[in-house]
This record gives structure tokens, C-alpha cells and sequence, in this order.
């Protein structure tokens, strides 16, 4: 075929549109429909308490969707968290009602999703993906006695204690953690190893997600509380597909 000008402008604009419309729908596939979220700078002292002038400035993030087991009542668990960072370390501040604490094993290896614990996810990177049985991203399980557990590349668990620094404080139901955590590369993080802690900067964007495990008085947990809405029927993937994480952004 012989193309003339006008026929090869019209071709043109017909590229052009069906170029743009193949990046619409490849966009589609991006998650963006996953929260976003920004931490103020700020060093609070971790001593279990939401005085700090840091927290004081900031509302509340919900900490109410549930991933697994039954929906609790308000009187059995309600939680909340707010979030911070400075140049050493990411800072989770989190209140949580909880009517029975549990710490029924006392190997903090065995079955340590099935006590009541703090969970902290972190994607360093933000790049999403698989992290079951790797570095990817971190899933910080911290138990009552502060005791740091996730699962390490062999597939086996392992304390992460030096991650965190965290202080829990509980006067009645109410327990507030505060929580100092070590933000590490995964891809070049080795077990065992000596690995230094990123600094943080202004900018910076990972993947973040909190949960709260709740055990009353059972042998496993009766309810999995996360940060995030995860779609679908199986909602306890976060421990393994880092893309669900919410996207957190460092502010000044």
C-alpha cells in the first residue's frame, strides 16, 4: 500500500491511541489501589507511652481489618497505631484494647502466631513480591516479652531481637507498644551476618503493614487484625506477597 501524508498522520494518531490505551490497562495491574500512608520525622523516647510531641501532632490510623478468625468485639480487641522515623529507625506507636493476654509457649519459637503479639511489616525497598522464605521483606512478630521472631530463608524461625527495640506498657486492657525498628536492605542482607541498617532519608518509600494476633484463651489465635484491606476470601497472605503492603512514604 502506498501511504500519503494524510494516511500516514492518520496512522499515526491511530498508534499513538492504541499505544496509550495499552498503558492504561497495563497500569491496571500496578496496586495501585493499595493505601498510602506518610511518616512525620520525629524521635520519640520508647518507653511505652503516646507523650511524645511526635505523636501528640498526629491522628490515629485504624487498625481494624480483619485477616483471619472471627470478627472480635470492640470489648475484646480495638487497635490503633501511628508511625514516625528519624534517621535510624522506623517508629510504630500502637494502642491496643485487648481483654486476655496471651503467652500460652514458652519456646517464643513454637507457634508464636498463635499468642498475642505484635506484627510489623517492612519492604525496605518497596518492590513488592514474594518474601515467605526470604529477605524480600520482613515480617516482625513481636511477642509480649519483646522477644522479635520471623521466618528465615532455611524456612526456619529465628529471632530477629536486634530489629527492634520495643517497650509495652498495659494498664488494664489498654497496651501501648512503641517500637524503634531497624530498617535493613533484604537482598543483601545475610543471615548471621554483619549487616548495618539503612539510613533514612526524606522521600524514602517502603512497603509497611501492622497487625495485632489475638488469642484469648485457645490454642490458636481467634483473631488476626491487620492494617490494610487485603481482597478475596484467603486475607492472611501478607507473611508471604510483600505487594499487598501499603505504600509509606518519609515526610518531614
Amino acid at each position: 500500500m502506498k501511504f500519503t501524508p494524510v494516511l500516514a498522520f492518520l496512522t499515526a494518531i491511530l498508534l499513538a491511541t492504541s499505544c496509550e490505551e495499552q498503558a492504561v490497562d497495563h497500569s491496571a495491574d500496578d496496586h495501585s489501589n493499595i493505601p498510602h500512608f506518610t511518616a512525620i520525622y520525629g524521635t520519640p523516647t520508647i518507653d511505652g507511652s503516646a507523650m511524645d510531641s511526635v505523636w501528640m501532632g498526629q491522628d490515629w490510623l485504624p487498625l481494624d481489618q480483619l485477616w483471619e478468625g472471627t470478627e472480635p468485639d470492640k470489648s475484646d480487641f480495638k487497635g490503633r497505631y501511628k508511625l514516625a522515623w528519624d534517621e535510624n529507625n522506623l517508629y510504630v506507636l500502637a494502642e491496643i484494647t485487648d481483654d486476655t493476654l496471651i503467652d500460652q509457649y514458652e519456646d517464643g519459637l513454637f507457634q508464636y502466631w498463635d499468642d498475642d503479639c505484635l506484627e510489623v511489616f517492612i519492604d525496605e525497598d518497596g518492590s513488592g513480591g514474594n518474601h515467605q522464605y526470604n529477605h524480600n521483606a520482613f515480617a516482625y512478630h513481636i511477642a509480649l516479652d519483646g522477644r522479635v521472631v520471623d521466618i528465615a530463608p532455611d524456612s526456619s524461625f529465628q529471632y530477629y531481637n536486634q530489629h527492634c527495640t520495643t517497650r509495652r506498657v498495659s494498664l488494664g486492657n489498654v497496651s501501648t507498644w512503641e517500637v524503634a525498628i531497624r530498617i535493613y536492605n533484604g537482598e543483601s542482607y545475610e543471615e548471621g551476618g554483619e549487616n548495618v541498617p539503612k539510613l533514612l532519608d526524606e522521600d524514602k518509600h517502603m512497603g509497611f503493614a501492622l497487625a495485632y494476633c489475638d488469642n484469648d484463651h485457645s490454642k490458636t489465635r481467634e483473631h488476626f487484625m491487620g492494617s490494610i484491606p487485603i481482597e478475596g476470601e484467603d486475607k492472611n497472605r501478607a507473611w508471604i506477597d510483600a505487594s499487598l503492603f501499603s505504600h509509606l512514604r518519609l515526610s518531614y
